[in-house]
């Protein structure tokens, strides 16, 4: 096993302990940049000007995912020391800026970090203050569901500005609020379960399945990509349970599915510091886990065995905006690298929020889709010579980007949200004993309407939308095979 994927493994668990702690409070440095770098001049109407670009960044520095607050931000950083000249101004934070970042003869300038703390009301007083006090004129996050939808209406509010989404895999975002100048270059959550139903039902003979999922737009989003997936193929769901993100005590809600003798299996979107408690609570209450008839999206991890046990090998896992470390390209090797290169240590989530290669971090979905924000901003700018005074023309050049980036191309659809490729893992046993994360297949192409599913006009995800229906969806018995990280096609 190599050095990452040991790292990786061995770190998840710890991370996720922490991120409720976060990286500390909203008058502290990790809110933004340290006092005597943060740029407080422009108009406060976040409109273009002479200035060039002027870059906030909206992290998560509280809540359930506030120990991901470097990693995005490091993220950013990443493709902007990569191909916008940017040089860190630490060795190992992000968090302290950068500076000498220019494209095309634009400096692109950091004025500020917002600190969220998952809820939309918290996320929006950070965005004005980026916007309205420091003068933004470019945003980059937000990180998790409701801050997602929060964030596009602020942008749609404010036509001035432009938002490139950092990893907030809510749907409604892109699907319904459809701000022009709100840019996704990732997938959301039902995407990232797509195929995955498909691969249980067909392949692995589930029949029946329970689904218990964070009850927020994120939990709702997953956990409907998945029923849509998993009903299209012919199964049925016959529970569906939504703990409050943040849940501490999951008892009560394990106690409303079916008992493993009831139900083929269960589907697990509870994320953040929920994922090993609810799991836990599981244990507790139904017994040990059979790896075989569960399976759970991007928040299942090898890590779970250090607290569960080897019992969790078997899982399948839905995806995320990278691939689990099997898989290796020239092309993800070098941005590995890069990140190396970039700092001597970073504290990411992955490593509990202490000191370790940033390449940790930059192999997780969360570094990586503030690292494809910050390509596609490089990329407009260029696209547009630097010259940003025509927004139209800047915000086409976004819509018209397609991406070559090392987990796979990406572009956008007619509602500027990220068509993507989904790669579906299973934990596994090693020759050593120990878990770890297998790719198995890769579904590509994937967009939110998931194959007509979804549309501007359905409801948003919930607790009872979408219904259990069996249909025909495009990637169904197509998905490519990936054989020792290796896709056979």
């Amino acid at each position: 096993m190599s050095r990452r994927r040991t790292a990786l493994a061995v770190s998840l668990t710890a991370g996720l302990a922490l991120v409720a702690a976060g990286c500390g409070g909203g008058d502290d440095d990790s809110a933004g940049l340290p006092a005597d770098q943060e740029n407080t001049a422009g108009d406060g109407t976040g409109s273009p000007s002479g200035d060039g670009i002027r870059l906030g960044i909206l992290g998560q520095c509280e809540g359930p995912f506030g120990g991901f607050h470097e990693d995005v931000v490091a993220g950013t950083t990443l493709a902007l020391a990569q191909f916008a000249g940017a040089t860190p101004n630490s060795t190992t934070s992000a968090l302290e800026g950068f500076s000498g970042a220019e494209v095309a003869g634009t400096p692109i300038e950091l004025v500020g970090i917002g600190c969220g703390d998952d809820t939309a009301d918290r996320i929006v007083q950070e965005v004005r203050r980026l916007v309205e006090q420091l003068g933004a004129n470019v945003i980059i996050g937000p990180l998790s569901g409701d801050e997602g939808i929060a964030i596009a209406e602020y942008a749609k509010a404010n036509p001035e500005l432009t938002v490139l989404a950092g990893i907030s895999g809510s749907q409604e975002q892109t699907l319904q609020v459809q701000a022009p100048n709100y840019f996704r270059f990732y997938g959301d959550g039902a995407i990232w379960s797509a195929g995955l139903g498909d691969l249980l039902h067909n392949q692995e003979g589930w029949d029946s399945v329970a689904v218990i999922a964070d009850d927020y737009s994120f939990g709702h989003t997953s956990a409907a990509g998945f029923v849509a997936d998993f009903c299209a193929a012919g199964g049925e769901v016959t529970h569906r349970v939504f703990p409050p993100l943040g849940t501490t005590d999951y008892s009560s809600y394990i106690a409303q599915l079916p008992n493993p003798d009831e139900v083929d299996g269960y589907f697990w979107a509870v994320g953040g510091t929920g994922t090993q408690a609810a799991l836990e609570a599981f244990v507790n209450g139904k017994g040990d886990l059979t790896g075989d008839q569960h399976a759970g999206n991007l928040f299942f991890n090898p890590a779970l065995a250090q607290a569960l046990g080897t019992g969790i090998a078997g899982a399948y896992v839905g995806g995320f905006a990278t691939l689990p470390a099997d898989v290796q390209t020239p092309e993800i090797e070098e941005y590995l690298a890069a990140a190396d290169e970039t700092w001597e240590t970073i504290p990411g989530s992955l490593s509990g929020n202490e000191p370790a290669p940033p390449s940790v971090a930059a192999a997780f979905g969360f570094f990586y889709g503030y690292y494809t924000a910050g390509v596609a901003l490089v990329e407009s700018l260029e696209a547009v010579g630097g010259d940003v005074s025509d927004l139209d023309a800047f915000h086409e050049a976004i819509s018209g980007l397609t991406l070559d980036l090392p987990y796979g191309d990406i572009s956008l659809d007619e509602n500027r949200s990220g068509i993507v490729d989904v790669g579906l893992s299973r934990l596994v046993l090693d020759d050593s004993g120990e878990v770890v994360q297998e790719t198995v297949a890769i579904v590509p192409g994937v967009d939110q309407t998931f194959g007509g599913t979804f549309s501007p006009d359905t409801p948003s995800p919930g607790r009872d939308f979408p219904a259990c229906e069996e249909r025909d969806l495009p990637w169904e018995g197509n998905a490519i095979p990936v054989v020792d990280g290796v896709p056979q096609s």
